[in-house]
C-alpha cells in the first residue's frame, strides 16, 4: 500500500494524488494513505504539528483521526511520516491502570462499613441520604445534592437485615440510577432470603426468587444495566434467579480467611473441615491446598448426628468453614466430633453471622483447655452489621472486614 508524506517546517505537506487507472488496471484503484502536518498556531519547530491522514479510494478522500492512523500504522502496513509522533490515545474507563471515582451512598446500618470502604480507596467518596419517616411510618427520603451526582459512578451499600428495612432501601436503589448517573452498583453483602427455604410442597413460595426479580428490575443508568455485588450467596442456584437487566457479581469472603490463616503461629498445621457436602462443593476449590475433613449429618431415630465422612483431624488445628450460621447447632456438633477424633484445636469461619435470638451466645472460647471446651477462633465478616455490634470484643469472635473486597469490586 503506497504512502506519501511531505512536511517542511512552517509549511503544509503536499499530498500526492493517486494516478488514474490505465488500461488493464483494476476497476478500483488501490487505497493510498497520505499524511500531512498542519502546524499549531505559533509553532515553529518541525514535527510539532497535528497529524492528519487522508484515505483516498479512487480519488475520493475521507479524513481519519490521528488515533486511527496510529492504530493503522501499528501492524497493518500503513506508515506515518518519519519524525512525527501520533497523538496519545486517551485512557478508557475501566482500562488497566485507571481508576473510577465512585460516590458511595449507604443505609444507616452500614455506616461503619461504608466509612471503612472509603478509607481503603481515595477514589471513593462517601455520600449520605436523609432517612426520615412520615407520621404514618412510611419513608420520607431525600438524596442531597442530587444534581452533583450527574455523570458520576454511583454505588449504594445495602443491608436487608429485616423485611421492615427493605422497602425504604429499594426506594433509594430505584431512584439513584434515574439521576443521570454514569453507572450504578448495588452492594448487598448478604442476600438474605432463601437461607432455609425448602421447596417441598405445592404452595411453598420462593421468596429468594421474588427478591431476585425485584433487584433484576433496577432501572438502567446512562451507562447501562446496574451491577449487583453479593458475597457467598447461600444457595448456588439462586445466582440463576436474576434476570438479564442486572449484572450480578458474586464474590467470596474466603480470601479474607486465607490471609488470616497465614498470620497464625500454627499456619503450617491447618486443616479445613466442612460441616456437610454442600459446604465442601461450595468452597473446596478455593481451599484445596489445605488438608480437608468432610462431615455429614446422619439420622438416628429422631436425631440428626454429625459424623466425619472423610479426612483425619488428629493433631491438627481444624477450621470449620461454611457460608453462614443461624442457630449454630451444626457447628457445635462439628466441634464436638472433631474434638472427639483428636483435633488439637477447633476454630470456625462463616461469611455471614446471622445469629437470630442471640444464638451467638452458644459459642465459648476454649481458653487453651482444648477443643472440647470451645473454639480457638470464630471468624465472621461484617456483612451482618447487628451481629458485628453484638460480638465485638467478645472471644472467640473476630471480624474480618469486607471493606477491601468491596472497594476492589467498585473498580470493576
Amino acid at each position: 500500500m503506497a504512502t506519501a508524506a511531505s512536511a517542511s517546517p512552517g509549511a503544509l505537506g503536499a499530498a500526492k494524488t493517486p494516478a488514474r487507472a490505465g488500461p488493464g488496471a483494476p476497476a478500483f484503484a488501490r487505497p493510498t494513505i497520505t499524511t500531512t502536518t498542519s502546524p499549531r498556531r505559533g509553532a515553529s519547530a518541525p514535527g510539532t504539528g497535528r497529524l492528519r491522514a487522508s484515505l483516498h479510494l479512487g480519488g475520493a478522500g475521507a479524513a481519519i483521526t490521528s488515533s486511527s492512523a496510529a492504530a493503522a500504522a501499528n501492524g497493518s502496513g500503513l506508515h506515518v511520516a518519519p519524525g512525527i509522533a501520533p497523538l496519545a490515545l486517551p485512557k478508557m474507563a475501566g482500562a488497566r491502570g485507571t481508576h473510577k471515582n465512585v460516590l458511595l451512598f449507604y443505609c444507616e446500618e452500614m455506616r461503619e462499613l461504608a466509612q471503612q470502604v472509603v478509607a481503603r480507596n481515595d477514589d471513593i467518596e462517601l455520600r449520605s441520604i436523609s432517612w426520615r419517616t412520615f407520621a404514618d411510618g412510611f419513608p420520607n427520603l431525600f438524596i442531597s445534592n442530587a444534581h452533583s451526582i450527574r455523570g458520576r459512578h454511583v454505588a449504594f451499600l445495602a443491608s436487608f437485615s429485616s423485611p421492615s428495612v427493605i422497602f425504604e432501601q429499594l426506594s433509594i436503589i430505584y431512584a439513584l440510577p434515574k439521576l443521570f448517573i454514569s453507572s450504578f452498583t448495588l452492594i448487598l453483602p448478604f442476600f438474605p432470603t432463601g437461607t432455609s427455604e425448602r421447596m417441598e410442597d405445592e404452595g411453598d413460595v420462593a421468596t429468594a426468587f421474588t427478591l431476585a426479580r425485584i433487584l433484576s428490575n433496577i432501572p438502567i443508568s446512562r451507562g447501562g444495566p446496574s451491577s449487583l455485588v453479593i458475597f457467598d450467596i447461600h444457595a448456588l442456584q439462586e445466582r440463576f434467579y436474576f434476570g438479564d437487566s442486572v449484572l450480578p457479581c458474586f464474590e467470596s469472603g474466603i480470601p479474607l480467611l486465607k490471609s488470616r490463616l497465614q498470620e497464625l503461629p500454627d499456619s503450617h498445621n491447618i486443616t479445613i473441615a466442612f460441616p456437610d457436602d454442600g459446604a465442601w462443593k461450595r468452597f473446596y476449590k478455593q481451599l484445596q491446598h489445605f488438608p480437608m475433613v468432610v462431615c455429614n449429618k446422619v439420622r438416628e431415630g429422631e436425631q440428626r448426628i454429625v459424623r466425619i465422612k472423610e479426612g483425619d483431624p488428629r493433631g491438627r488445628h481444624v477450621v470449620i468453614v461454611d457460608d453462614l450460621v443461624q442457630s449454630g447447632g451444626t457447628l457445635i456438633e462439628c466441634q464436638k466430633v472433631l474434638a472427639a477424633h483428636g483435633a488439637a484445636k477447633v476454630s470456625a469461619y462463616v461469611t455471614h453471622g446471622i445469629f437470630p435470638n442471640n444464638s451467638w451466645e452458644k459459642f465459648q472460647p476454649d481458653n487453651g483447655e482444648g477443643p472440647e471446651h470451645g473454639l480457638s477462633h470464630f471468624w465472621l465478616t461484617d456483612s451482618c452489621p447487628f451481629t458485628v455490634k453484638a460480638v465485638k470484643d467478645r472471644r472467640p469472635f473476630e471480624i474480618l472486614s469486607l471493606a477491601g473486597p468491596i472497594a476492589s469490586a467498585l473498580q470493576i
